[in-house]
Formats: structure tokens, sequence, C-alpha cells
């Protein structure tokens, strides 16, 4: 019977996950860009209704015990909507229109350590209230939350694009928009650059979710067979990552280039992981994490790399790509680091790490050729668009 309500939940929470995905990605595409025109308030009201209404379904199922299909429901309501991945796309979004150049990776690490908070003290108090008052009572408080966050987006929250003007929602252009990102001909060069640091972004979050999926079950079997309060200081410290990465991203940035910050982060998480795929005891284990302090200071530097490439009107529609590409991020890890741990078991428990710090060197050399010869392809490109003497 066990292995049957596993069987079941496997297959419920796939269905569920990409039932979520395939909508939230037609729906991020179209109130992205559309958000570059009508400002960013309703791009964040959307989608915090739409996840008061998963939460509401939520509590409907589990009060009146409906069949489990019904969460599909909330799920896909939730992604008409924009879903999470919108709140994410409409906040960086948010803070590339507030912010100038100078300023936008601090401001982007800012709220990246703000959902690593949230996600540790979602993990923390929302794992000892289950405990304590069973599943039920935790909807309350999403469906609060997300009532909180939309009324706080309706009355609250200054919109940002300087002359949100009205535009049509329903329309190809939006998704055209996006589609423009990588492929207008002019301004080759920042486009080039655009599509290798969506790639380098890629990888970086693939490996960040793939390994952090990985590391209690990593924990709970031999030779670590660590206890539930090890494993629940282990968890804080993965998560303190995104705390003293600020502190070091804004450390560093007094001495180095946004570029060589990403590349110390980067170097950071690669020994980490290396560290942590070796780890046959407790101490060896919490020192990998020591070494992951750094760990998340690539990502906010790449994330405003990319918003820098474009111009103030398409910042919607660059961050709706990048939350789908996200989105994609978390289904890739699963299945393939979730496949690799339990085929790799026989000869090495820690070689899903290894892997992912193997594939970490790719966005390391990825975003140091850019640095190298970026400026090189800036030159050219100003050659390619400059007058001619013939044009007078």
């Amino acid at each position: 019977l066990l292995q049957e309500v596993e069987a079941l939940v496997s297959h419920w929470n796939l269905c569920i996950n990409l039932g979520g995905f395939f909508v939230g990605l037609f729906s991020v595409t179209l109130f992205g860009p559309w958000s570059d025109s009508v400002g960013r308030r309703p791009t964040l009201i959307l989608p915090a209704v739409g996840m008061a209404l998963q939460a509401a379904v939520y509590l409907l199922v589990m009060y009146l015990q409906l069949h489990v299909a019904y969460f599909l429901l909330g799920r896909l309501l939730s992604g008409l909507l924009g879903d999470y991945n919108l709140i994410l796309a409409s906040c960086f979004a948010y803070v590339a229109d507030t912010s100038d150049k100078h300023t936008r990776t601090f401001r982007v690490a800012i709220l990246e350590a703000c959902i690593g908070i949230a996600g540790m003290l979602a993990s923390i108090g929302g794992g000892q209230w289950r405990k304590a008052q069973g599943y039920i009572n935790p909807f309350w408080l999403v469906l609060a939350a997300s009532l909180a966050a939309a009324l706080y987006a309706a009355f609250c929250l200054q919109e940002s694009v300087k002359q949100p003007k009205p535009a049509k929602l329903f329309t190809l252009s939006h998704y055209k928009a996006v589609y423009r990102l990588y492929t207008v001909p002019e301004h080759l060069s920042s486009r080039r650059q655009l599509a290798l640091y969506s790639l380098a972004f890629f990888l970086l979050v693939t490996v960040h979710f793939g390994t952090k999926d990985l590391f209690v079950l990593y924990e709970l079997g031999s030779p670590l067979c660590w206890a539930a309060d090890l494993i629940g200081y282990g968890s804080a410290a993965s998560y303190l990552a995104y705390l003293s990465s600020l502190g070091g991203l804004r450390l560093l940035q007094l001495c180095l280039e946004d570029t060589w910050v990403a590349e110390t982060g980067l170097i950071s998480n690669i020994s980490g992981l290396v560290v942590i795929s070796l780890a046959t005891t407790t101490p060896l284990m919490f020192t990998g994490y020591g070494i992951l302090f750094l760990s998340m200071a690539a990502t906010p530097v790449v994330r405003a790399k990319l918003s820098k490439l474009v111009s103030e009107t398409e910042q919607g529609a660059l961050f709706a790509s990048v939350a789908c590409v996200e989105g994609l991020c978390s289904l890739v890890a699963t299945g393939v680091f979730n496949s690799l741990y339990p085929a790799t078991l026989h000869f090495m428990r820690g070689f899903p790490f290894l892997f992912g710090a193997i594939i970490l060197l790719i966005p390391a050399a990825i975003i140091g050729w850019i640095e190298i010869w970026g400026s090189d392809d800036d030159y050219n490109h100003f050659l390619d668009v400059s007058p001619s003497p013939a044009d007078g």
C-alpha cells in the first residue's frame, strides 16, 4: 500500500508541476511584455490573486476531501494568472526600473537574499507548524499572505514604469517581444551576449536546484547518517549562503568588477560541491557548506548583466523569459539529478555533486569569455553601425 501511495504521489506531483509550468509558460510571456506598457503593478497583483485562488482550492480539497485531481485545477488557475514565476519576473523588472546600472547588481542581490530568507522561514516554520497542527492550517497562512501581497501591490506600491499607457493584453505582439530579444539583427553583439548569459544562468540555476534537492538524501544515508537536528542545521547553513553571498558581494564590489565577483562566487560553488561530494564525516560536510558561503553571488550578477543588455522598455519581456528559464531549470534539475543519484550510488554517493561542479565550469568559462572579448565585440559593433564617409 505504501508503494502504491508513493507512486500516486509521484504521478500527481508530476502532472501538477508540468501543468503549472506549461500554462505559466504562456501566461508569463504574455503578461511580462504587457507590463512594459501598462506598468508592473497589474502583473504583481494578478499572480498574487492567482496564488490565493490556488490556496483556496487546496483548502476546499482538504476540508471536503475531494479528489486529488482538484489540486491540478488550483495550480492551473494560478498558472493562468502567472504563478510564482510572474511575481519573480515583475519584482526583478521593478528593481531594474528603479535602479541605475551601478547599483542594480546589489539591489538584485538583495531581492535574491529575500527569496532565501523567505525559503528558510517557510521551511523551518512550516515544518514545525505541520508537525503540531497538520497540513491544513499552514495553507490559511498561504492564503492570507497571497491576499496581503495583492493588496499591498494594489494600494501601497508606487508604479515603477515612468509613462504607463494602455495596451492590449491578448495579442501576439507580446510573444514577439520576447522572441525579438534574442533574434533582432541590430545590436548583434548584445544579443549574442544575451544568449550566452541566458545559457550560463540556465546551467547555474539547474545545478543549484538539482543539488539542493539531494542534500537531505545524502545526509540521511551512510556514512553520514544524520539525525533530524543535524539535517535542520544543514538546511539552515545552506539557506545562510543567501545572506553571506549578499555581504560578500557588497564587499567584493569595492575592489572587483561584477564579472569577477560572479567568477569568485562560482569558484566558491564549485569548491563547496567538490568537498561535499567527498564528505564522509559531519565536520567535512559542514566544511563544504562553509565553502559555499559565496555560492549565490553569481546569480544576481548574471541577472543584472542580462538587464543591462536590453532597453528600459524591454525589462518585463526579459525577466519574463528569465522566469520561464528558471521554471525549466526546476524541471530539468529534478529529472537529471534525481535520476543520477540512485544510478551512481554503487560507485560514488556524492557523484551528482561532483557532476554539478563540473557543469559549473561552463558558466564560469562563458562569463570569463564575455568579459575578455566583449569589449572587442562592442567595438566591432560600433564600427558596424557607424556612418561611413560615403554617407557624409
